[in-house]
């Protein structure tokens, strides 16, 4: 008798279901390797091709956390996504503590002090300070980089991210691009509240990733890569002499940045992690980094609870 398509399917299932009943025997499947994808046997405990573990692994742990994130860009879409809810935050805060208030001062520094948050806000939330402060609560260190002063600071520095983040991300990879982000902007803030400063915002590390085109270009003497190296420059300067002309603009954090990043983009391999131990020690790096964050931050509530 010949079973339509559909029958014949539900007596494969009715078969199956019975087999689990009466534990029948079935052989083993090859699996899919959590990491790569790539088909290994049943009875395999690391894939053949990336070498990772088949219970667990950083890369596996990566891929699924990645699957909560933008499919490009995830580390740049992290930290804008991460820096704007922390600004939301703080001005609620702010507006709590002091009601709204219009932004003192007219024309362009009313305009810079729009969405001002409270200095004891960014303090408590974990603003950098000086240098005896920051060793004393070392997560200033990596928190600082995510807060910022106000709806001009933070969208400049934004827009900044958006802008050359997507294509270092794209270069490095995610999980290196999230470590250089982060190291540089500690860098920075090593430097700043070394000079005694208080101080919040992600421009050191914005430099941070600058300085690693910087240095990617320098030695370089096509003419792709020595326009990008003038074009570098240029921004330098201009970022420079708006450092001196305005107040308010932490010049030693963009300095210490620009410099951890040149460092960093000198040591690293300009383009995206290959092979099972490249990639290895990429994931570990975006680990570290991330879990440092994601502890400052710990630190701050901890901080912010045990205060109130």
């Amino acid at each position: 008798m010949n079973l339509s398509p559909r029958m014949r399917w539900k007596l494969d299932r009715i078969r199956e279901k019975m087999r689990g009943i009466f534990g029948g025997n079935e052989p083993p499947r090859p699996k899919l390797c959590p990491a790569c994808g790539t088909l290994v046997g049943a009875t395999a405990t690391r894939c053949h091709q990336c070498g990772a573990s088949m219970t667990f692994s950083m890369a596996a742990a990566s891929k699924s956390l990645g699957r909560l994130l933008p499919t490009t860009s995830p580390a740049t879409y992290g930290i804008l996504s991460l820096s704007c809810l922390l600004y939301g935050a703080s001005l609620l805060w702010t507006m709590r503590i002091s009601g709204f208030q219009a932004p003192e001062g007219g024309g362009i520094s009313g305009l810079f002090n729009l969405g001002g948050i409270a200095g004891p806000v960014l303090a408590i939330m974990g603003a950098s300070m000086p240098l005896g402060y920051n060793l004393a609560q070392p997560w200033r260190f990596v928190t600082a980089v995510f807060l910022h002063g106000s709806i001009l600071h933070i969208a400049f520095n934004m827009w900044v991210l958006m802008d050359i983040g997507p294509q270092i991300e794209e270069l490095y990879g995610s999980a290196r691009f999230l470590f250089i982000y982060v190291i540089t902007g500690i860098g920075g803030y090593v430097f700043s509240s070394l000079m005694g400063n208080f101080s919040v915002g992600g421009s050191g590390a914005l430099l941070g990733l600058v300085g690693v085109m910087l240095a990617i270009t320098m030695g370089r003497q096509s003419a792709g890569m020595q326009m990008l190296r003038s074009q570098l420059i240029k921004w330098l300067i201009y970022i420079a002499i708006l450092g001196l002309v305005m107040r308010g603009i932490d010049n030693y954090a963009h300095l210490g940045g620009l410099a951890t990043g040149f460092i960093l983009g000198k040591m690293m391999m300009d383009r995206p992690p290959a092979g099972p131990e490249e990639r290895k020690r990429a994931y570990a790096l975006g680990w570290v980094a991330g879990l440092a964050v994601a502890a400052s931050f710990a630190m701050v509530a901890f901080a912010i609870l045990r205060g109130g």
